[in-house]
């Protein structure tokens, strides 16, 4: 296991033979805020472990057992320029931006730029316990790193008001309802569960899984007619590829694929 640590409260561990890598955020005493510095190392983390080879999937967690972020460190705002804040979206964006699927595991507090970390990953599990909230209406704000235009796409834009506009706290089984988190465990079980989830992934052609990533998020920026045409050239692009070769020929011979991303 490796493991990085100069960055602002922010600890990377690579798994090479798992060919996992975990962003953990490492301020438990403070509920893991993240700091104006820690979103810009956070970018800079995902740059890297975008061109790790031996890093197929990438999961970010929060230690200790009180919360995955309760949010960004407040007062930092007010000493930033205008200008700054209003690209923090590019940094918090970074996991949506990665061609490699990024998993959140949620617990506790999950609050304001935490939460908005985790609706930019690919898959959300969270323990029976999480709280997830966007609070910056009790401070004369509003979300500014992508929480109310993720959120209204996830659930509708009745559900989005309902809870950022009242900073409504959201409990882990109606966020599940909502269609916010990918799956609900027991607390005891959520670091298995989330093992599980990365390991199932790396099974997969990486090439076709970025390609897939890229399909299905652009869903969300046009119509369905565009939609359709990316779909339709992906699907034929992924016909020439080795690994589609190989998926194929391994599903006739009844045997375990090995996918090289070519």
């Amino acid at each position: 296991m490796e493991t990085t640590t100069k960055y602002d409260h922010i600890r990377v561990e690579k798994d090479s033979e798992k060919k996992i890598a975990t962003i953990i955020f490492d301020r438990p005493e403070k509920m893991n805020y993240i700091s104006m510095t820690a979103r810009g190392h956070f970018a800079e983390i995902f740059d890297g472990l975008n061109k790790d080879e031996n890093v197929r999937v990438i999961i970010i967690k929060g230690e200790g057992d009180k919360a995955f972020s309760a949010g960004g460190s407040i007062p930092q705002f007010m000493e930033s320029h205008p200008e700054e804040l209003s690209r923090l979206r590019i940094n918090v964006a970074a996991p949506e931006r990665s061609p490699k699927p990024v998993i959140a595991q949620l617990q506790g507090y999950t609050f304001g730029v935490g939460f908005e970390i985790a609706m930019a990953c690919d898959f959300r599990i969270a323990a029976e316990d999480t709280l997830l909230g966007l609070p910056e209406m009790n401070l004369g704000m509003i979300p500014g790193s992508g929480g109310t235009q993720r959120v209204a796409r996830a659930v509708g834009l009745t559900r989005a008001k309902d809870m950022i506009m009242r900073a409504r706290r959201v409990p882990a089984d109606e966020a599940y309802q909502w269609g916010l988190l990918t799956k609900v465990v027991p607390k005891g079980e959520l670091e298995s569960e989330v093992l599980q989830l990365a390991q199932e992934l790396t099974r997969f052609s990486p090439l076709a899984q970025r390609v897939c990533k890229e399909v299905l998020n652009a869903a969300e920026e046009g119509p369905l007619s565009s939609g359709l045409e990316i779909e339709g050239r992906a699907y034929g692009m992924l016909r020439g590829t080795h690994d589609f070769k190989e998926g194929v020929e391994a599903f006739v011979e009844k045997r375990k694929p090995n996918f090289t991303g070519k």
